[in-house]
């Protein structure tokens, strides 16, 4: 791995850009500020004019470029990897969709192996396991007849299989014996509540036990009543992190500016829950064993016309934050990069561009176009 000195670049450092020199040895910032001199047989990347800026993390995602996470192999997940260092996306987890206990643990095993290889593009960096344990009248995407009550056992075996590389997983609060499996797992995965009309009570009970983040806020739940909260109510009320699918179609923008204002700009992880149509034109794709239409670049079930994950990338959602809020990037970046790696644990050396982190970094250009993706001090891609 050669090292690389990043020269006049526009920093991205506690939420606001500075001119800066970034050093990358060994995978890591190794230094950050003015003039810094390159070591011997240092590469030297001239980039004036351009933001540099820390790598995207999307917390959930189910494919790209063609490829379904429930029916990829190790070198497919590679692939949507490469696929989404294209979108400034350096770190991401895959999410696999209730399946068969069969195909979940393949699918567990080709992540591993995929984990454990070098990356062409964005590090796959964990697993989500979005089920089995979720409620029938919010099923979404999920076979109904494949979700469980709680079990933890099952998870117990998913995690051995997975080597402890579950980082996230979303459950229903209200499925049976739901609050007392959060309290047991949630200081061994992250846990997410979702797909589900748990009402305000059951849903700050599962909070209280562990829960730490709110699935794809307001869809696949329960909305707010004034009489009854519900698990919206307790997702806005309290401290949890909040996904937001900000493609606007799942989110009206005022949808996206109310999130923000209730939850503050900390606490808000922008995802993409896109699935393999993700970069490619309208037409018939899967999402686990479901069949989708894409129409005008928006995801639905063939079956029910129930919208089904996105197309969305994370520099689209970029850009389309700042649309929707008139923010600057300054503000949006921790949505795609910091928050995403506090909510699952990987901050400590991920999400911001600090000496001793690894080098997971973005060149953008001044119309938040990406330049260059940087992934362990590797370029993976260059416009």
């Amino acid at each position: 791995m050669s090292d690389v000195l990043f020269k006049n670049a526009q920093v991205y450092r506690d939420h606001a850009f500075a001119p800066a020199d970034v050093l990358v040895c060994g995978g890591k910032i190794d230094g950050i500020g003015p003039d810094l001199t390159a070591p011997a047989g240092c590469e030297v990347v001239d980039l004036a004019g351009l933001s540099l800026v820390p790598g995207f993390i999307d917390l959930h995602t189910h494919g790209g470029d063609g490829i379904d996470v429930n029916a990829a192999t190790a070198q497919d997940l590679d692939k949507i990897g490469a696929f989404f260092a294209r979108h400034g996306t350096t770190g991401w987890q895959c999410s696999i969709l209730t399946d068969t206990e069969e195909q979940t643990l393949w699918c567990i095993d080709q992540a591993k192996a995929a984990m454990a290889a070098p990356a062409s593009g964005a590090k796959l960096l964990g697993i989500h396991l979005e089920g089995p344990f979720l409620a029938p009248e919010y099923k979404g995407a999920m076979p109904e007849s494949l979700l469980r009550k709680g079990d933890a056992a099952l998870f117990h075996r998913y995690q051995q299989a997975a080597g402890g590389a579950i980082h996230y997983m979303t459950v229903s609060p209200e499925v049976e014996g739901m609050p007392e499996m959060i309290a047991q797992l949630a200081g061994e995965v992250t846990i997410a509540i979702g797909h589900s009309g748990a009402d305000y009570e059951t849903a700050m009970k599962a909070i209280a036990n562990g829960a730490k983040v709110c699935t794809h806020t307001f869809n696949a739940m329960g909305l707010f009543h004034q009489h009854r909260p519900g698990m919206m109510g307790a997702a806005l009320e309290s401290d949890i992190y909040c996904e937001a699918i900000c493609d606007g179609r799942h989110l009206h923008p005022g949808s996206v500016r109310m999130l923000l204002k209730c939850k503050g700009w900390d606490k808000v992880v922008a995802i993409t829950d896109s699935i393999q149509a993700a970069g490619l034109p309208d037409g018939h794709y899967k999402l686990g064993v479901n069949d989708v239409v894409v129409v005008d670049g928006d995801a639905k079930l063939a079956s029910t016309g129930v919208r089904a994950g996105s197309t969305l990338s994370q520099d689209t959602a970029l850009r389309n934050i700042m649309a929707f809020t008139g923010h600057p990037a300054e503000d949006v970046i921790p949505l795609l990069s910091e928050n995403p790696a506090k909510a699952v644990g990987l901050f400590g050396r991920k999400g911001s561009i600090e000496t001793g982190k690894d080098a997971d970094l973005v060149v953008y250009d001044s119309d938040w176009t990406v330049r260059r993706t940087i992934v362990g001090g590797a370029t993976v891609y260059q416009a």
